[in-house]
């Protein structure tokens, strides 16, 4: 390589230093963020507290069938004892679920009382509870984001808790630290919007420029080098 490239290649690596400065140190940032605490306690599972499960008593009589309508379309059908109830539970493709009794009644959706109690029994720490609310499936927050009906029991922690009305189950649990990785993770994939993207025009672009500024300074740093007088 000649001088002039060389030259032309140090202002093409002080320029590109200048434009990729802030995503490394904020791809370095949110990555050491990310890592600083295994996945399963980011996710909440050291707060879910073990369920003993129970067998279906060998007597029971199930009389669920499955619904008519076709435009409801069945994933999958399960049956399990839970707080010595038989509880058959129908979730549908579109992720809604109905849960019935073992002779075949419906069971209503779960109210704020039975969220409180499913969550004190389940999740360390569920006893402090300083409120519940109720999101229908088109307005949960943003920290579930999922389409689904859902308590949610805020702890005194800042923990949140998500129970589904209709399934009747823990659908999620929020730490603030889970928040906190949450944004870390839009920052990362620089999408703080919906955090879902990971291949969209401004990341591949920078992505890109980091890896020619890269590839100028490793050239140069090589030219450096055997360009060094030997004494």
């Amino acid at each position: 390589m000649n001088a002039k490239l060389m030259q032309r290649f140090a202002r093409w690596h002080i320029w590109l230093g200048w434009g990729i400065a802030v995503p490394l140190v904020m791809w370095t940032l949110t990555g050491l963020v990310m890592v600083a605490r295994p996945i399963e306690e980011v996710r909440g599972e050291h707060l879910r507290l073990p369920v003993e499960e129970q067998a279906l008593p060998s007597d029971v009589q199930i009389a669920v069938a499955l619904p008519a309508d076709t435009t409801r379309p069945v994933r999958s059908v399960t049956t399990q004892v839970e707080r010595r109830t038989t509880v058959t539970r129908i979730t549908y493709l579109d992720g809604s679920s109905e849960r019935f009794r073992a002779d075949g009644s419906a069971m209503a959706r779960l109210t704020d009382v039975e969220a409180r109690l499913l969550v004190a029994e389940r999740i360390v720490g569920g006893k402090a509870v300083a409120a519940v609310t109720r999101f229908e499936a088109d307005e949960t927050p943003f920290d579930f984001r999922r389409e689904l009906p859902v308590w949610q029991v805020a702890l005194e922690d800042g923990t949140h808790v998500y129970v589904g009305t209709e399934s009747g189950e823990i659908e999620a649990v929020r730490t603030r630290f889970w928040r906190v990785f949450d944004l870390m993770w839009g920052l990362h994939i620089m999408d703080l919007e919906a955090r879902e993207d990971t291949s969209h025009p401004v990341l591949i672009l920078f992505a890109a420029l980091a890896l020619l500024g890269t590839l100028i300074g490793t050239a140069l740093l090589f030219r450096r080098r055997r360009s060094r007088p030997v004494s």
